[in-house]
């Protein structure tokens, strides 16, 4: 029987990439719910445009009206949920949409989701998967085991602390009112349309651009790197396998440190682009370190590998070779978002940075 599924966030960068991955693989009604703020993008799903089972609706998910009257116009049984503010930087910069956005939103969804489910007598198959982030279990020491889904929730940025507080609501919903919810937290993500301010696709544009390559602190802190094909892959084992209530951790078993990326990006650049205007090795430069900067994330997929069957396809050199092709044969999707508001932001972050 095919999904009725509504994606929020579908727009965005791992949200547009599991509206592709869904459409390939599934039948079915799909309804994407996007406010088309800076990072959410029509053009990431303009290809899905004309398929009459394809809806994109531009809006607000903490419009509780807007997403009711959506839930029941189009007879929804599936949410996918990815709307989120995601970028630890801009949550320093201004902490107040983030606690909007992925609390009050996430509490709105859930709240219209259990008002339908109770409507249509609380069926079985139902269910709402959260889209969550290693960053509520906070950091790692070198010698730490990876985060498991007991390890304790100890967020430290308003990013991680609003995403933990959406968790919670989700959980909460299950063990008060039954609610089938499901929740994974997953590593960092990498891939194709990726916004320009996360750390790969932003030395990708660097380079091309002549601009310095901006590195936090000692550039030795650690990330668990995880295709978001992968990614899109889990979620949709985890939807269709796992019990209610369940969560599960998804990572990529890519733990490397950020220099180090930037190092592999100077090479791969150097050596797919022909029109570099300088070396990109010379561009690199120590900038402070930002406010909190967790140290080290790694991901134990152990439970989702021996419970659902799911492991990750892309080793990161296959992956990161893929996505810098990605970013030199798509220029004019990224160059349509080098916006006034992007630079400004840009040079707010980076520009007082010695």
């Amino acid at each position: 029987m095919s999904k009725r599924i509504l994606i929020t966030g579908g727009a965005g960068f791992i949200g547009s990439n599991f509206v592709h991955h869904w459409c390939e693989n599934h039948e079915g009604r799909v309804v994407v719910l996007d406010i088309l703020g800076y990072a959410g993008n029509e053009a990431n799903v303009s290809d899905l445009a004309s398929q009459d089972r394809f809806r994109l609706v531009k809006g607000d998910i903490c419009d509780a009206p807007l997403v009711a009257k959506l839930l029941e116009a189009e007879k929804i049984d599936t949410v996918v949920h990815f709307a989120a503010e995601s970028h630890v930087d801009r949550s320093i910069l201004g902490p107040a949409a983030f606690v909007q956005t992925n609390v009050v939103g996430t509490f709105t969804l859930l709240e219209a989701f259990r008002n339908r489910w109770n409507s249509e007598g609380q069926p079985s198959d139902y269910r709402f998967l959260h889209v969550s982030t290693d960053e509520v279990y906070g950091s790692l020491e070198a010698d730490d085991p990876p985060f498991t889904e007991t390890t304790p929730y100890a967020p430290n940025s308003p990013y991680s602390a609003s995403k933990a507080g959406s968790d919670h609501l989700a959980r909460a919903y299950f063990h008060t009112y039954g609610m089938p919810t499901l929740i994974t937290n997953c590593s960092n993500n990498y891939g194709p349309y990726q916004f320009p301010e996360k750390l790969i696709p932003l030395m990708c544009l660097n380079i091309l651009l002549g601009k310095s390559l901006p590195v936090y602190g000692d550039g030795q802190n650690v990330r668990d790197w995880l295709h978001v094909s992968d990614h899109c892959a889990a979620i949709d084992v985890v939807l269709h396998q796992a019990n209610p209530g369940d969560v599960y951790n998804i990572g990529g078993n890519n733990q490397v440190k950020n220099l180090d990326i930037v190092h592999s990006l100077c090479d791969l650049m150097s050596e797919l682009a022909s029109d570099l205007p300088k070396s990109p090795r010379d561009l690199i430069t120590f900038v402070t370190d930002r406010p909190g900067h967790d140290r080290r994330y790694a991901m134990d997929i152990s439970n989702i590998q021996k419970e659902l069957g799911w492991s990750p396809a892309y080793n990161f050199e296959k992956g990161l070779r893929q996505t810098v092709e990605w970013y030199l044969n798509n220029r004019e999707w990224w160059q349509a978002l080098l916006s006034e508001e992007y630079k400004g932001y840009y040079d707010n972050l980076y520009g007082n940075r010695p």
